[in-house]
């Protein structure tokens, strides 16, 4: 099944106590349905001293969030909208927004 998002994807966080903020996709976790947005749902984890972490102590980790509450941010509005798909004539599938664009493509300038 095709999802709306994909990481790199800027979003916008629609349902929670993180209602309007907007961040990047770091990570997709298609088995759960759920997305890791940088910088949003922030909880303290409790990690053991290691080579890693070698002071220990607690630091902040991102925690998933469900991909129904976000949304992907268009171009041309720089709001959340929402996704349909559009075949290519090459067979693949495009993602355009609600008002046209398409979502997750660079544009290169000549």
């Amino acid at each position: 099944m095709a999802r709306h998002v994909k990481k790199g994807d800027t979003v916008e966080i629609i349902a929670g106590d993180h209602k309007g903020a907007t961040g990047k996709v770091l990570r997709v976790i298609p088995g759960k349905n759920k997305v890791i947005v940088q910088g949003h749902n922030i909880a303290k984890k409790h990690v053991r001293q290691s080579r890693k972490n070698p002071q220990g102590g607690r630091i902040n980790v991102e925690q998933p969030i469900h991909m129904s509450n976000v949304l992907p941010v268009s171009t041309k509005s720089s709001k959340g909208t929402r996704v349909r798909y559009q075949l290519s004539e090459g067979g693949g599938k495009r993602r355009i927004a609600s008002d046209g664009t398409e979502i997750g493509v660079v544009r290169k300038t000549s």
